[in-house]
């Protein structure tokens, strides 16, 4: 029987965060424990287990995934077939005849998952406004599916033209294929996207039935071992676009699944923004193989639509997230120029960093910062791995010699190499979008991002640094922030002036009550439901559009629509023009609305004391060192104020803060970090 017992797990590439949070007795635990990319259900049933959470008193588990992703990063997923429209099978290989890098004579087009051996056309065909040109052709139908059961495929994508406007073709395929070749997977292009745009739409089905079956194995496996440990409890999956989706429903369609592995942290940032009153917030996710970065801004996270796999488009919602290969595990090495370079290649799990002691030799960036002394042997990470600074400084002994340095001014140069590149990822997501990034506070989180929040933020001039609680697991923690999401369109490609309020009311009532089924399966009664109408805008002649919110109960949208577009649009691209506006797709959020867990306050000091500090001695340019102050993070209380130079350890994670830098504790035992740079205005 599940007690109020709540645990959210985050598979990343090196290690798996784990946060058990009890709301009755404010219990709050973080943990971590290795990543087994071997066997992703034993390491997820180990965090279970460090965490002390019996499955049986669990009534509800949050779980986010790597597993899809890995999938595709290795190139391992299912032996794939797709079914287009008869004179339509290339679409998917054609793709866009857009040139993204201009003048890289080496580029390539993204590798497709497919072959065109794989590809097959049915004879049928619809429109635009949903009639039917040709009619569906079941002996044609069925001669396919058959040989595609012959030739022995895992999973097929199924993609028709002018699917989101008329899905029965095919619905009718997929009853087909269940008759003539049982046991492979389906996936229908338009229950993932009901919007125009043939290329994304079956990119997206491709990309889905590639990790389908992965996924669903998977899935089945670890909802099997923890019903046998009595879990009866909630069991959701982390989506890309944020939010959460009940386990069935992340087997059914595990391409939501593909960018989910971020998408907790920026949930729970979006959350923590309204605790501490800090609504506009650009995180950094620092984990052992990835850096994450994305914004908040007016206490929500940046939706869009258009997310891409290495060129793959994915026509889901996404979080704005931009990844960088810049983690604790990155590799140093030397180009073919003989410069130093750090990343994207990682140590990975195994065998990680030298300092782990698992047999790694190639230097990382853990093994730079323990070298420097931001990491030090004393406090274990996870509790449990003692860091080896010989194997990290052995690691770093033969590029340095190569290069003329000493072993810490090899260890600086790297860790100086990182932060560069993770300055750009906040470029990128700022400036190069129309932001100041001293318009912001930067909120810093995973196993890494206290390493290097305080260097960044001083150096783009943003003038706080705010680490929160459990930072080392927060993706984890977010997790648990996060309510049940499914998200529904309909295409509406037309001139705003010639909007039709009814007919676009009937649009939104039909996606609504479809949501409102879905809702119900779930478990979600209707005073938990929560319904969002938006609707994609743009100048005629645009290719992309910007969302904007649809007035409900208005008997003329119109106006209302281009006034909320034009302040958008100045906001996000720095002008406005007089040119014709169309609405391109209706989209419609629902919401199954979760009991969000109360974060427990930090207790206060009694006044007259304060923490206990040692010190560490840290490595500075020119292989000058300095004496850190050394605290440890569980023991600050709220209120406590410690003037830098100072390392913060603690269980997940540490935090490194320079001399004229000032860290106050927050309510919730949040770190923050006032930037003496960006102080003097500079």
């Amino acid at each position: 029987m599940s007690e109020n017992v709540r645990i959210a797990i985050d598979v990343g590439g090196t290690f798996t965060d784990v946060v058990k949070l009890v709301p009755d007795t404010g219990e709050l635990r973080f943990e971590k424990v290795p990543t087994t990319p071997s066997e992703p259900t034993a390491g997820v049933l180990a965090a279970f287990e460090k965490a002390d959470a019996d499955p049986a008193q669990v009534s509800t588990f949050n779980h986010g995934s790597t597993l899809g992703l890995n999938s595709l990063l290795t190139r391992t997923g299912a032996r794939i077939a797709t079914i287009a429209t008869r004179g339509f099978r290339d679409v998917y290989l054609l793709g866009r005849t857009d040139r993204r890098v201009m003048y890289d004579i080496a580029y390539r087009k993204p590798e497709a998952l497919l072959e065109r051996y794989d590809t097959f056309e049915v004879t049928e065909r619809s429109m635009f406004d949903g009639s039917v040109a040709t009619p569906f052709d079941d002996d044609d139908a069925r001669e396919v599916a058959r040989e595609i059961l012959r030739r022995g495929y895992d999973a097929v994508a199924v993609a028709f033209l002018h699917a989101y406007a008329n899905p029965a073709h095919e619905l009718r395929m997929r009853e087909i294929l269940a008759e003539e070749a049982p046991g492979v997977e389906i996936t229908l292009s338009h229950e993932l996207s009901r919007e125009y745009r043939e290329y994304e739409r079956t990119s997206t089905a491709v990309l889905d039935a590639y990790i389908k079956p992965i996924m669903r194995s998977y899935l089945k496996a670890l909802e099997g071992e923890l019903e046998r440990r009595g879990f009866d409890g909630r069991f959701l999956m982390s989506r890309s676009g944020g939010g959460a989706m009940t386990a069935s429903s992340a087997r059914e369609q595990p391409v939501n699944l593909i960018l989910s592995g971020p998408a907790g942290g920026v949930v729970g940032a979006a959350a923590f923004a309204k605790l501490i009153d800090r609504p506009n917030l650009i995180t950094i996710d620092m984990g052992g193989t990835s850096l994450d970065a994305s914004l908040v801004q007016d206490g929500n996270p940046v939706l869009y639509h258009g997310a891409e796999f290495e060129g793959l488009p994915i026509n889901t919602p996404s979080l704005y997230i931009h990844t960088i290969g810049a983690g604790g595990g990155s590799l140093g090495y030397l180009d073919e120029a003989g410069a130093l370079q750090v990343g994207p290649k990682s140590a990975g799990a195994m065998p990680g960093p030298a300092a782990y002691g698992r047999g790694g030799t190639e230097p990382t960036f853990t093994d730079a910062a323990l070298a420097i002394g931001y990491l030090g042997t004393d406090t274990p990470l996870g509790g449990e791995l003692t860091l080896d600074r010989e194997k990290s400084l052995a690691a770093l002994r033969p590029i340095a010699e190569e290069l003329g340095l000493s072993v810490t001014q090899l260890a600086r140069g790297m860790v100086k190499i990182s932060n560069t590149k993770i300055m750009g990822a906040v470029r990128a997501i700022t400036i190069e979008l129309g932001h100041d990034p001293k318009d912001f506070a930067l909120l810093s989180f995973g196993g890494g991002g206290g390493l290097v929040a305080v260097d960044v933020a001083r150096e783009l001039g943003i003038p706080e640094v705010i680490v929160p609680p459990g930072q080392g697991a927060f993706s984890a923690l977010g997790m648990l922030m996060a309510d049940v999401q499914h998200d529904y369109s309909r295409t509406s490609l037309q001139a705003l002036d010639e909007l039709d309020a009814d007919a676009a009311d009937a649009l939104y009532a039909g996606m609504e009550a479809e949501a409102r089924e879905t809702l119900r399966a779930e478990g979600f009664d209707d005073d938990s439901m929560l319904f969002h109408r938006v609707v994609a805008v743009r100048y005629s002649g645009q290719e992309h559009a910007v969302t904007v919110d649809y007035p409900e109960n208005s008997t003329d949208p119109r106006e209302a629509i281009r006034s909320e577009f034009d302040r958008l649009h100045l906001r996000q691209y720095g002008h406005t023009m007089d040119d014709p506006i169309e609405t391109t797709t209706l989209r419609l959020g629902a919401v199954g609305i979760v009991d969000k867990p109360d974060l427990p306050k930090a207790m206060r000091r009694p006044e007259g004391e304060g923490p206990e500090l040692r010190t560490r001695t840290v490595v500075l340019d020119g292989d000058e060192t300095a004496e850190y102050a050394l605290v440890s993070r569980e023991e600050l209380m709220a209120g406590d104020v410690i003037e830098g130079p100072v390392v913060v350890t603690e269980h997940t994670a540490t935090t490194v803060l320079h001399a004229g830098d000032r860290l106050e504790v927050g309510a919730y035992g949040e770190l923050i970090i006032s930037i003496q740079y960006a102080k003097k205005g500079a």
